[in-house]
């Protein structure tokens, strides 16, 4: 695995619009998704934080991708949230009432649930992620064209990282409870397996499938019949890709699953590179010279 690296990008949201891509259901399905960083990210950090003290000194290079991980995550926090507060004042309002449902939810599950779910959840979570990160690289062109370059920007560097620190959770929660046999088969499998449904269940279900509905519903009470129609037929084309990108994650129940062995999607190590230090995507940008 190469080292992990914390980003700084640079993207201006003033001018982006909640109708960001031509196909408004994706639009608003990313615009949907992008309400589970902001409470969650940080939720990730304190778990991190909580476990940190029980990985064994002797994993020198997890401890070191923790910490890079919780660097990451922080920027995809603040960039969520930079681009959340715009969306929200283009008339959806409501998004930030269930954005603080599902924060309220993640406070419960942090004080009433053991540690282990916790990381088997996370992990759950991390793993859709990844094959995000294989959706955004591979299979999304299409949805991009005539896309908003700021919003394109925002979603493949953030997935990009959700793929390159896609074995991190996996390891802390095998470090700390998959030693031994009997571990290795009850919490690294069936454990782990459980808190995959139940992100699942709880966050794309139970929170981002609500706040699609919301952004659609809204859309539709100002649609002429011929728009609605269009916008449905639409829907039903994504719904469908939706489906077919998801097939990946059935590599997740099998026994030997391991994220770190996942290929690398076709272009995400040199797409990261823009926004590092010298990258046109970076807040560290090299400055050009003044002409003379």
């Amino acid at each position: 695995m190469v080292a992990l690296t914390v980003r700084y990008p640079n993207i201006d949201y003033s001018r982006v619009r909640a109708h960001w891509a031509p196909s408004r259901a994706f639009s608003h399905h990313r615009n949907a998704t992008s309400f589970i960083p902001t409470p969650i990210e940080p939720w990730l950090i304190r778990i991190l934080q909580r476990a940190r003290p029980l990985v064994p000194a002797s994993e020198a290079r997890l401890l070191k991708d923790m910490d890079d991980f919780i660097g990451q995550e922080s920027q995809h926090y603040r960039q969520h949230r930079l681009f959340n507060k715009h969306l929200i004042a283009q008339g959806y309002p409501a998004l930030a009432d269930i954005e603080k449902e599902l924060e309220d939810d993640l406070e419960r599950l942090l004080q009433n649930r053991s540690l282990k779910f916790l990381l088997a959840y996370a992990d759950g979570f991390e793993s859709l992620g990844a094959v995000a990160g294989w959706v955004w690289f591979e299979k999304s062109a299409s949805w991009l064209e005539g896309a908003d370059q700021d919003l394109t920007d925002l979603w493949k560097w953030h997935m990009a990282e959700e793929f390159e620190h896609r074995h991190v959770c996996f390891d802390i929660y095998h470090a700390i409870y998959g030693r031994g046999w009997w571990n290795a088969i009850w919490n690294g499998y069936f454990c782990r397996i459980y808190g995959l449904l139940f992100a699942v269940r709880h966050l794309n279900r139970g929170y981002m499938e609500r706040m699609y509905a919301y952004l659609a519903e809204t859309d539709r009470a100002a649609m002429t019949p011929d728009e609605q129609a269009a916008f449905a037929q639409d829907e039903k084309r994504f719904r469908r890709f939706l489906l077919r990108t998801a097939l990946p994650l059935l590599a997740n129940f099998l026994p030997w699953y391991n994220p770190s062995r996942k290929r690398t999607p076709r272009g995400l190590t040199e797409y990261l590179r823009r926004f590092e230090p010298g990258g046109d995507r970076s807040r560290h940008a090299l400055r050009q010279p003044a002409s003379v």
